[in-house]
């Protein structure tokens, strides 16, 4: 991140995927020198507020600040990462529950389990055990129509790499990493982070975060994602070999295997993919089209079915988003429950612990 642009930027670190919940927690640890606060306790007992205002105390004190949004309620947090100190605050529950490796060392735990007035919580046990069973049952509702969409679009990425001439997207690469990205003599690093996620509003893509982190922008327009994906696929080897440092961005929907996003924040540069299911609209722009290169005469026979997918898979992700909602809903009412029962006194005094650890006093 640029030293002199201290706007915030706003990631997902995790999100529902085909294969269940996928979170990027666990690589985040594992980034060099990363120092890591978990963390612990339940809903509406102040976590994400109190993340809240340690971003808004680091960035009153010049710090880059990277905003860390929880994929079931964007507007909350799931963590607060400072690069320039290399630490973090995350929330460290389910789903993305965390349990230090190196308590001391690598990880310090802050738990606000002791603000919890509990005999209060205990006269709506019932309430309050059905809610969190509901939840639960929604997100893995919703689970299943993402998988089902899913199954659609990759199904539409094969026909498209059935028609692609990937030798001419391998020349294109060469040509343009030789443009753009100058050796370095560097070892290159990365660091992984979600640009877009599904969510109880939809699909969200923070765009802004674009905008912060680079003032070139290179952009492939590609609506199946085979193109696309061997484009930043070959573009992210090519800049770890030139040696720059990366904040590579996974496709939210099949994040194993497919790079949706690159930012080089030396270079202040950006490879976009621009999508239906997250359209990059960047002032001044132009996308490159990728398919320039597809044939496109034979992926016309494929025009029924593709079309369908696209169709099908909107209605899939239409029907989880409703129930992502519905979990969402939930989870506010267990929030109601566990707000009137916190001691938010000692929630200030954490927040005042957690800064002090962070060296933010």
């Amino acid at each position: 991140m640029n030293a002199a642009n201290h706007e915030p930027v706003d990631f997902f670190l995790g999100t529902t995927i085909p294969a269940g919940f996928k979170g990027y927690f666990q690589s985040l640890r594992r980034e060099p020198g990363m120092q890591m606060i978990l963390l612990k306790s339940g809903p509406g007992c102040g976590k994400s507020t109190l993340m809240k205002q340690l971003a808004q105390q680091a960035q009153r004190q010049g710090e880059p600040v990277q905003r860390i949004h929880c994929a079931s309620d964007p507007d909350s947090l799931d963590g607060v990462i400072l690069p320039r100190r290399r630490c973090a605050v995350v929330d460290a529950t389910a789903p993305h529950a965390m349990e230090p490796e190196a308590p001391g060392a690598e990880e310090q735990v802050v738990s606000l389990y002791h603000t919890i007035r509990a005999p209060e919580l205990q006269a709506h046990r019932q309430e309050i055990t059905a809610l969190f069973a509901r939840n639960a049952d929604l997100r893995r509702r919703a689970a299943r129509y993402v998988a089902s969409a899913g199954s659609l679009l990759l199904d539409s990425r094969r026909a498209e790499a059935c028609n692609a001439d990937f030798e001419k997207v391998r020349r294109y690469v060469k040509r343009l990493c030789a443009r753009l990205l100058p050796p370095t003599g560097n070892t290159g690093t990365e660091e992984l982070r979600l640009l877009s996620a599904m969510t109880p509003k939809g699909g969200v893509f923070w765009q802004g975060t674009v905008q912060t982190l680079a003032d070139r922008y290179v952009v492939f327009r590609d609506e199946y994602g085979a193109v696309s994906r061997l484009l930043l696929e070959l573009i992210h080897a090519e800049a770890l070999t030139r040696g720059y440092h990366l904040i590579t961005c996974p496709c939210a929907m099949h994040p194993e295997d497919k790079i949706d996003h690159i930012f080089i924040p030396s270079l202040r540069i950006a490879f976009l993919t621009d999508s239906p299911w997250h359209p990059v609209r960047l002032p001044g722009t132009a996308a490159v089209r990728c398919t320039r290169f597809v044939d496109r005469e034979n992926l016309a026979a494929y025009r029924a079915r593709l079309r369908f997918n696209r169709r099908a898979a909107g209605e899939l992700l239409e029907q989880a988003t409703a129930l992502m909602a519905q979990a969402k809903s939930c989870h506010d009412e267990l929030e109601t429950y566990y707000r009137s029962a916190v001691d938010f006194t000692a929630v200030d005094a954490a927040a005042k612990d957690c800064a002090a650890l962070l060296g933010l006093e």
